[in-house]
């Protein structure tokens, strides 16, 4: 029972962080659009900083639970580390999907718009599915590259840094995340993406951290040993621990 304990805690950790997530980007995203009107520059600006700070709130509220991936390609990531496991995979993916879509519909109706509203923003050319990749592979290296230096107290600034700067310097705006792809197709608003352009921004997303997975492989060929505290450390209790090694040796 106390594994199972542990799954639910971890599944609820991911599920509300990956809500806030997307409830900070859609939301910042429309109030940036009413307070600076016709001004997209000021307009992303604002998003990227409030984007940038959310997660760095979010990652230290809910990290020392599950890590705080919040994003479906650091899971495939950890796992292929084996930071996680099978049932983690199982459980955090479906958490994350389900979070953002709630994150959606509660940035919507904060702002008066109906729950749902599909959005109809294009998001579709080589140049931002070539962002979306590189995005995510720089991502993906900075979070090993940071567990692997022993600095992982630092990833929540470090990865709020990056998300932030990443609005800037890739032209996707740095969705990297497939997540935040599905739920923003929810909002028909400044951050929104419709959902045929959804499919390249995933495929492109994958490859980046597939691509980002080998490079770590190859810089670090130890990081499996610390791929568990990925985002952050998580672990389980004393208690817990006690009752994991005694279902192993069962």
């Amino acid at each position: 029972m106390p594994r199972f304990a542990l799954l639910g805690r971890q599944a609820l950790a991911e599920f509300l962080g990956s809500a806030g997530l997307v409830a900070v980007v859609i939301g910042s995203g429309i109030a940036a659009q009413r307070l600076s009107p016709h001004d997209v520059g000021l307009e992303l600006l604002e998003n990227a900083l409030v984007t940038g700070a959310g997660l760095v709130a979010l990652i230290l509220a809910f990290g020392p639970v599950s890590g705080a991936h919040f994003n479906p390609v650091v899971t495939l990531a950890d796992r292929a580390f084996a930071g996680v496991g099978n049932r983690q995979v199982a459980v955090y993916l479906p958490a994350q999907l389900a979070g953002g879509v709630v994150g959606a519909m509660l940035a919507n109706l904060m702002f008066g718009l109906d729950a749902i509203n599909v959005s109809t923003r294009q998001r579709s050319s080589g140049g931002l599915w070539l962002a979306e990749a590189l995005a995510t592979f720089g991502l993906i290296v900075l979070i090993f590259a940071l567990v692997r230096a022993g600095k992982a107290a630092s990833a929540p600034f470090a990865v709020g840094a990056y998300i932030t700067a990443a609005y800037w310097w890739s032209s996707s705006t740095s969705f990297a995340n497939p997540m935040i792809d599905v739920a923003r197709t929810l909002s028909n608003t400044f951050a929104g993406i419709a959902p045929s352009s959804v499919p390249m921004f995933v495929v492109m997303q994958l490859i980046g951290g597939a691509v980002a997975v080998a490079a770590v492989a190859v810089l670090y060929p130890d990081v499996a040993v610390v791929a568990d505290d990925v985002v952050v450390p998580h672990e389980p209790s004393a208690s817990e621990r006690v009752v994991h090694a005694a279902a192993e040796e069962r």
